[in-house]
């Protein structure tokens, strides 16, 4: 397919011969700086314009042009490189026949520029260029700098360019890996072993997701992509380990949306001699200790809403929550057909597979009480019916020793009480594959060698998941998760 190019890309074309006429090769060239923005204005503005001209500090500096403004023999130029821009001050006489590879350059260009640091007559610290050199030209023009991607898909499929252009993508992919770096080491600190584990699965657990499958040719053998590290995790504590986390790539075939991702990064941790309540307290102390260490601050700005992430965090029974916001007390109702009855009476209409208290219980909850839940809050003691690999509650056993966390209507963590009985779990595990059968896609699957691994014993142990996009959303003010991965999976154009 024969590519047609605008008026500009084909000039910058046209251009290519020039350089090859100068001696200059548009693409292979090198050029090693010593100094990066940051650390030049760190350095040099605390000095007057007298006192640089004592020092006359020479440097090396690299970057793209991201403007150029040319005054006859002379020129000023500012070059971006990752951590911000710097003014260059560039003149014919000062880099002689340099001269002639500069006037070829355009906005976009990537060169390099040695010279001494200086201040303008307007004060603004810049590097007067003793010599250049042209590193990689850019032949397609960047978009205006005042609107830069005006479409958002564009700037999700062009991210290389939304990264040139946008000052706040840049924060933002800068901040994820220091947020990242900051509960790895939190949980490193609290003695705690990063692992990794299989991201192909032959039995669909962990979770209540719909998978992505794929296909090993050579075993001729159905994969799942993992929507959950657990089982391998919690198998990792039936071998001696005290506490493992992972921090790794999930994949669930469902919707897409400001929330949502098929394709996201997740925190999974276990700790052995743990429970629920050691989970709350983890997972509180490791967000506020993120946010300290990486925003200075425990207090934070999402949308329109000021919160406030210091521990601890509120916690509230998932049916106190319920009958909070609608008066049904669906704890003290003992049969299916009065909380089925109370459901209808409300406008929810379970599905064939919904069809129990727990399920009506969840469906109260999602409807009336999640998305109300602003500041951060531990809502507990979940239905056991949603909950195949939690613990029961030893006062009612109709309910998990499980809590999910919510922040502005948000899921963001759930934790429970592991289920340490394996011959509980191989029930639920068939719970699960009964509800498939009734048509729940999201229900797990039996998993005997699991089982088999709860049967040599496992010690009391609490597990946690935290969804690291939406933690860098909120600790980043991002409104989509889009916001907050690099490249996120888009429709083919």
């Amino acid at each position: 397919m024969k590519r047609e190019f605008t008026e500009q890309e084909q000039v910058r074309r046209e251009k290519l011969a020039s350089y090859e006429a100068l001696g200059i090769d548009p693409f292979r060239n090198f050029f090693t700086p010593d100094i990066d923005s940051v650390t030049l204005f760190e350095t040099y503005d605390k000095y007057t314009k007298e006192e640089l001209e004592a020092l006359d500090k020479h440097v090396k500096y690299a970057g793209r042009i991201m403007t150029k403004r040319e005054m006859g023999k002379a020129a000023f130029v500012h070059i971006k490189d990752m951590h911000g821009q710097v003014q260059a001050y560039i003149r014919k006489d000062a880099i002689e026949d340099e001269f002639d590879i500069f006037k070829l350059s355009d906005i976009g260009d990537i060169i390099g520029v040695e010279g001494t640091v200086f201040r303008t007559n307007k004060d603004e610290l810049s590097i007067k260029v003793e010599k250049y050199v042209h590193l990689t030209k850019a032949l397609k023009p960047l978009p205006d700098k005042f609107h830069g991607l005006q479409d958002v898909e564009e700037r999700y499929r062009r991210r290389y360019v939304d990264l040139i252009m946008n000052e706040d993508s840049r924060r933002v992919a800068y901040l994820r890996p220091r947020i990242i770096r900051a509960i790895q080491n939190y949980l490193d600190d609290k003695g705690l072993v990063e692992v990794e584990t299989p991201m192909l699965h032959t039995i669909l657990g962990g979770a209540s997701a719909k998978p992505f499958l794929t296909h090993h040719n050579t075993l001729d053998q159905q994969y799942n992509l993992r929507i959950a590290p657990e089982l391998p995790l919690k198998r990792l504590i039936v071998g001696g380990f005290d506490g493992v986390y992972e921090i790794g790539r999930m994949f669930r075939n469902e919707g897409m949306s400001t929330r949502h991702s098929p394709e996201y990064t997740m925190l999974e941790l276990y700790q052995s001699y743990s429970n629920m309540e050691g989970m709350m307290d983890i997972t509180e102390n490791l967000i506020a200790t993120v946010a300290e260490k990486v925003l200075n601050t425990t207090e934070v700005v999402y949308g329109d809403k000021e919160i406030s992430l210091k521990a601890p965090f509120k916690r509230l029974k998932m049916t106190d929550a319920i009958k909070e916001a609608t008066g049904v007390d669906l704890e003290s109702m003992t049969e299916f057909e009065d909380a089925l009855a109370a459901a209808k009476a409300h406008g929810l209409n379970p599905e064939k597979h919904e069809m129990s208290y727990g399920h009506i219980i969840n469906l109260f909850f999602e409807r009336y009480v999640e998305h109300t839940i602003v500041q951060p809050t531990f809502v507990y003691h979940y239905p056991i019916e949603i909950s195949p690999l939690a613990s029961r509650n030893q006062v009612d056993e109709r309910f998990t020793d499980r809590f999910e966390l919510f922040i502005d209507g948000r899921e963001y963590a759930n934790a429970y009480t592991e289920l340490s009985n394996p011959i509980d779990q191989e029930q639920r595990f068939q719970h699960q594959v009964d509800l498939k059968d009734l048509g729940d896609e999201e229900a797990t699957e039996m998993d005997i060698d699991y089982v088999e691994a709860l049967e040599y014993g496992m010690p009391p142990t609490g597990g946690m998941g935290l969804g690291i996009d939406r933690l860098v959303m909120l600790l980043t003010n991002s409104e989509s998760i889009r916001d907050v991965i690099l490249f996120p999976l888009m429709r083919t154009k």
